[in-house]
């Protein structure tokens, strides 16, 4: 227990009828933590003999007493009248917060044990340090909440503010000190939200004291993919996939229906396929990995090619009529362009298409040209070939010897058929005149059984 006690050694008359109900006269300015302050206790009644004895004693919140350090005490006495005089205790000391809402006494003493007193609650001015509680760390769509506080006396004003990028914007919430907290509450965050919060504690109309506290937002965007997914044969295909996210994502490059990885990095990551071929055409994938979220976006690259002129490309000429067969691969399917075709208003052209091959065939007649020239193109490039002029035997002189010869075959049967039966009959006629020995006409006997020539045959007797 701190007792601050002084005693000034003099002797003070004071008759009953002053009445020791009287308590002594406490006079507490305003206090401000931090500045010197000084109470003050004037004893009551006027005294014409010896001076009181004026005690000051300081009892903490919780009921105990607690000891200011700093404090110095001064007694005054002032001459009121003429053999009468105030006397008054001066005490001076540096007040704190934990001074606020205490108890100071001040006791006077009188000769013969008399006693009085008088107690006061000893109100304090002032702010302590912001305190911010609450996680600054929010998943998206998820609620910010956080509580500002300040211990002051009297309560402050609290403001809550996000910082711009180059001043504070409009409050975003404003609540009274009347709790010692403000809350500060975001229902469906977003990644517009994340960025530095100031809380201001306000106190009697000074703005005392500040806070920033940084809000970061747990967000991903699906990802991104920018560059030319159509390229030449021979350049370069360059994508670059980015996914927008906080903490920012590992991005990887694959393509589909294989497990390689092409390249990968984190927030972006670039695909660059030097001198690329038609085997790079297809589609290709990028995942982003965030936390416990994956996302992916697909690509399709398509490789503009031609190739040269194909072998097998050639001039047929049979008689006046001229056929050319022209043939290349390409994507987009490429396209054939027949100069010669350009002095001549007859003529037939046919196109047929087998996946990514092309075969223009063209037909003209008295064409008059020693060569022929085939041109093919696409978005890629184009491509020229001059065609060899192969001669073949028209078919229509062919024709009547191939009608000939059948004829000719048919005649020589023909003949060869009358002579072997002119030969037969003329054989027959003359065996007629003979006349048949015994096996002769045993012979025609049974050749002619059904004639009557012949009904009775008989030995031929010499």
């Amino acid at each position: 227990m701190f007792l601050l006690l002084w005693t000034a050694v003099l002797l003070c008359e004071i008759s009953a009828d002053t009445g020791l109900s009287q308590k002594p006269t406490v006079v507490i300015p305003p206090l401000t933590a931090g500045q010197q302050s000084t109470l003050t206790c004037t004893a009551p009644g006027l005294c014409s003999g010896s001076a009181p004895d004026i005690t000051w004693s300081w009892r903490g919140k919780r009921n105990n007493d607690s000891y200011i350090t700093g404090n110095t005490t001064e007694f005054k006495t002032e001459n009121v009248t003429a053999g009468t005089q105030r006397h008054t205790s001066a005490l001076t000391f540096n007040p704190l917060a934990e001074h606020h809402s205490t108890s100071v006494t001040c006791k006077v003493s009188f000769r013969g044990d008399i006693t009085t007193e008088e107690t006061q609650t000893v109100n304090v001015s002032y702010v302590k340090e912001v305190q911010i509680t609450g996680s600054r760390k929010v998943t998206e769509g998820e609620t910010l909440s956080l509580n500002c506080s300040v211990e002051s006396f009297p309560p402050s004003l609290i403001t809550w503010a996000k910082m711009s990028e180059s001043d504070l914007q409009e409050d975003t919430d404003t609540f009274t000190q009347d709790q010692r907290t403000g809350a500060l509450s975001i229902y469906n965050v977003t990644a517009e939200d994340s960025g530095q919060y100031v809380c201001t504690a306000t106190h009697l109309n000074k703005t005392h004291k500040m806070r920033n506290v940084t809000v970061t937002v747990i967000y991903i965007r699906k990802p991104q993919i920018s560059g030319s997914t159509a390229v030449n044969e021979g350049d370069v295909l360059s994508l670059t996939c980015s996914a927008e996210s906080f903490p920012p994502s590992v991005i990887t490059w694959t393509k589909l229906s294989s497990n390689t990885t092409l390249n990968n990095g984190t927030g972006s990551a670039t695909l660059v396929i030097p001198n690329v071929t038609a085997e790079h055409s297809g589609q290709y994938i990028c995942t982003a990995n965030h936390l416990n979220t994956t996302l992916t976006e697909r690509v399709t690259v398509t490789l503009t090619w031609i190739t040269e002129i194909q072998t097998g490309s050639v001039c047929e000429l049979q008689s006046d009529v001229l056929t050319c067969w022209c043939v290349s691969e390409g994507f987009p399917l490429p396209t054939f362009k027949w100069p010669l075709l350009e002095d001549h208003t007859q003529y037939s052209v046919v196109t047929s298409v087998s996946k990514q091959t092309v075969n223009s065939t063209v037909t003209v007649r008295n064409h008059g040209n020693t060569a022929v020239e085939c041109v093919a193109s696409n978005e890629n490039r184009e491509v020229k070939a001059n065609l060899t002029i192969q001669t073949k035997l028209p078919e229509a002189d062919a024709g009547p010897q191939r009608g000939v010869l059948p004829w000719i075959v048919a005649g020589v049967s023909l003949t060869v058929n009358v002579l072997c039966i002119i030969c037969i009959w003329s054989l027959w006629n003359t065996r007629k005149k003979v006349k048949p020995n015994q096996e002769d006409r045993v012979y025609m006997s049974i050749q002619k059984a059904e004639t009557s020539e012949y009904e009775v045959i008989t030995p031929y007797q010499t």
